[in-house]
């Protein structure tokens, strides 16, 4: 994604619709502005959105193994071509993030996927910051 795709919006396409938000499958991904790494996945025809964070953009230590079946979904030959997102849900008691089912998205395509990562040592709900 360019510097200007990612502060006007970029255009991702999912492969299959995500859990939850069917019959969705094309989105703009925008950044929020003054939220470091904070991410808006809007449904380009409806009114659903996401909270997506990069979790390059702070010290989470995650680095997981990307499924070789979803980076050939996506039609990326490497994991370099691939961004790698975490969904954000706010909470009364502060942001959780589900390290366990990452959104993945083609750099140049805007295809996109969340997998279900078979790791057990990612969970699905983990507080932002603890």
């Amino acid at each position: 994604m360019t510097a200007t795709a990612e502060t006007t919006g970029f255009a991702v396409e999912f492969t299959s619709p995500m859990p939850g938000l069917s019959p969705y499958t094309a989105f703009t991904l925008e950044r929020l502005a003054g939220a470091e790494g904070l991410y808006a996945l809007r449904a380009a025809d409806a009114d659903v959105r996401l909270f997506l964070l990069d979790p390059l953009s702070g010290d989470y230590g995650y680095a997981p193994a990307l499924p070789a079946d979803a980076r050939s979904e996506l039609g990326a030959s490497d994991d370099s071509e691939i961004r790698v997102f975490v969904v954000a849900n706010p909470a009364d008691d502060g942001v959780y993030i589900n390290l366990r089912a990452p959104v993945l998205v083609h750099r140049e395509t805007g295809r996109a996927a969340q997998v279900i990562l078979d790791d057990q040592a990612y969970p699905i709900r983990a507080l932002l910051g603890a």
